[in-house]
């Protein structure tokens, strides 16, 4: 039986704040979706979390939404995401706190945290997310539901508001593997006889990139990250330690960052010397302009790190077939803490190399968190990445819902 999608809004969004606003469709006989706000729904608001675009109401659908329609499904509403997309904890100044359904106060990551939230609560199907260091997998850890950013340039991004164009990818959350297959054959435009089967552990070369040194994981974090690793070794792969080449971490976080802030102030007429937009909060403008003030040394060698990265992605292949890694460095964390800086720090690499990657819930914190391991694939592997991830799925178990939100 299917679950009645508008009665668990109707009784679960007002503690979440995870829809922003709904459709008014009935639930429809297809998957029933979420769309991040930044995505044009025709008839709704189209305000990427900004109050800047809070009166401005879609004319058309972005391309993802119109194949989403086209295949039969329902866009029940949008949903919060932090302002601008510029942001992982999905605290919005303008249309409030998504909370995480694991926890009310503390996070659902960002920035497509209604996304995240809404999966977790089962107020959907499958919800849209954008991700441009992290956006769709952070939030997929944070609420333990599983989350796919496809290969750069796979699915359109026709109707987005953009953070930055040349590292946002729109993808999908979902509760299972197999939800996100058919999710991805949808906004991919894949042909829909193709089936899922959970590629053999047996002999895959797995690199297990876990930071060393470099990151520091948390206790919660470091355990499951380990516990799921004896397991993938338990079924057979072949697990090597894997560093990602030319990648600094600080370096990377530097130049993601600014490249974000640069094209974003393009976006939302941020420039150095002229009057500040109207609608845009303090911190959102702060981290724009900061960008626009920035040398063109700086920015050109922001652009150059990540194409170098991208570049050196190429060469990994020789020694393993795929890469799994903590999605993020730590559980969800509360509101009243500061967002740690390493937050993408395993997420962001992926963007930068053009790389197919699917975040996987792979267990539960001793405090009652979940956690979250990535397998990431060659770039165009978007299908055979998750054939892996429907493998390892099959190891640790579909999420569970979190307490108090059983169907």
């Amino acid at each position: 039986m299917r679950p009645d999608y508008q009665s668990r809004i109707a009784k679960f969004n007002l503690t979440l704040n995870a829809f922003v606003d709904l459709s008014g469709e009935a639930q429809g006989e297809g998957l029933n979706w979420a769309a991040k706000s930044n995505i044009a729904v025709k008839g709704l608001p189209w305000t990427a979390g900004c109050e800047a675009y809070r009166d401005r109401i879609a004319d058309r659908d972005a391309s993802v939404i119109a194949s989403i329609l086209e295949s039969g499904g329902t866009v029940l509403g949008t949903v919060n995401m932090h302002e601008g997309a510029l942001g992982a904890t999905t605290d919005n100044q303008a249309y409030g706190r998504t909370q995480n359904p694991w926890q009310t106060g503390i996070t659902p990551g960002g920035s497509s945290g209604g996304s995240g939230a809404a999966v977790a609560a089962g107020l959907c199907d499958v919800a849209l997310g954008t991700d441009t260091m992290g956006s769709v997998r952070i939030p997929a850890a944070y609420c333990g539901v599983q989350g796919h950013k496809p290969t750069t340039g796979l699915v359109s991004d026709d109707g987005v508001i953009p953070l930055s164009t040349s590292l946002d990818h729109v993808g999908p959350l979902a509760r299972n593997v197999e939800t996100l297959w058919t999710a991805m054959h949808i906004l991919a435009g894949w042909s829909q006889d193709t089936v899922l089967e959970p590629r053999a552990l047996d002999g895959l070369k797995i690199g297990v990139w876990t930071g060393g040194q470099a990151v520091t994981l948390t206790p919660g974090v470091e355990l499951g990250v380990a516990a799921a690793v004896d397991t993938i070794k338990a079924a057979g792969a072949l697990t090597s330690d894997f560093v990602p080449p030319v990648y600094d971490y600080s370096r990377s976080r530097r130049s993601g960052l600014l490249v974000s802030e640069i094209e974003g102030a393009k976006e939302h007429g941020v420039t150095q010397d002229g009057p500040r937009p109207e609608g845009l909060s303090d911190m959102f403008y702060q981290l724009l302009h900061w960008g626009v003030r920035q040398s063109a040394e700086k920015v050109e060698a922001a652009y150059d790190h990540i194409q170098h990265v991208h570049r050196a992605a190429a060469k990994v292949w020789q020694d393993v077939d795929f890469i799994i890694a903590p999605t993020a460095p730590q559980e969800a964390f509360a509101f009243d803490m500061d967002a740690p800086a390493n937050q993408a720090d395993f997420t962001a690499w992926a963007d930068f190399a053009r790389l197919p990657a699917t975040a996987l819930f792979c267990g539960l914190s001793e405090a009652g968190l979940p956690l979250s391991l990535q397998v990431i694939g060659p770039e165009g592997k978007d299908r055979d990445t998750l054939r892996v991830a429907a493998a390892l799925e099959a190891l640790f178990g579909q999420p569970p819902m979190p307490p108090g939100y059983e169907w």
